[in-house]
């Protein structure tokens, strides 16, 4: 993913899609703005960019915290520091660096439309991605004694039918399944038959507009949109 997220539920039930994902207690009562929200990654140390409302596990249900999208973080007196490893993304996730949140603390990013981007005959283009129904993306997460949280959204590897708009990377779907959804919040290891198929099979659920755009978040298109059904 190059870095961006986009959340829109202008003209959508929020709190019908978190019940129908089975979390009905999440966004009972949010009023969602009548604009979208553009979230980027926390470059240049700026701990206030935050995912607001990234989905995590309470012990016996879940609920939402805001978390600074970039992983590697530390606190220096009850505040947030930016590390400067570059971590929004968690990629290799073999690496010691992951395994703890991957098992532990792993958490859902809603959106309903991220922004990729690849290097074509030169030049940086970008896609915006919708998502119908809204797209749940895989993270992992950390939380720091004063109550603060850090986030990466997790990559795989590229996908045969997505290279066209990111051929270096593919973002971690997860299927819009109750069930599924709450295993994933759960505590059960990494190495759970459920879990270690979704990562080690990442797929397409949603069907997907996506559209070549001037930029990510004015998302005046350049072309045609173009369209993935799911897997």
């Amino acid at each position: 993913m190059c870095g961006y997220v986009r959340r829109d539920f202008s003209a959508a039930d929020l709190p019908g899609f978190m019940r129908a994902m089975g979390m009905p207690q999440l966004f009972q009562d949010a009023p969602q703005p009548d604009y979208p929200m553009h979230f980027y990654p926390a470059f240049g140390g700026a701990a206030g960019k935050i995912i607001p409302d990234l989905i995590i596990s309470d012990k016996t249900e879940a609920k939402t915290v805001n978390a600074t999208w970039w992983f590697d973080c530390h606190e220096e007196d009850g505040q947030l520091i930016v590390g400067s490893r570059t971590t929004f993304n968690a990629r290799n996730l073999k690496s010691p660096f992951w395994k703890g949140a991957l098992r532990h603390h792993r958490a859902i990013v809603l959106a309903t439309a991220i922004g990729e981007g690849k290097n074509i005959n030169g030049k940086n283009t970008h896609f915006l991605v919708e998502g119908s129904p809204p797209l749940l993306l895989g993270a992992v997460y950390r939380e720091f004694p004063s109550g603060h949280y850090s986030t990466a959204i997790i990559t795989r590897d590229a996908h045969p039918r997505f290279d066209k708009y990111h051929d270096k990377a593919f973002p971690f779907f997860l299927p819009p399944e109750p069930e599924i959804l709450k295993r994933w919040l759960s505590p059960v290891p990494e190495t759970d038959s459920v879990i270690s198929d979704l990562l080690e099979h990442p797929a397409i659920y949603n069907d997907l507009k996506i559209t070549k755009v001037k930029t990510l978040k004015g998302g005046v298109a350049m072309a045609e949109p173009e369209f993935l059904r799911p897997d």
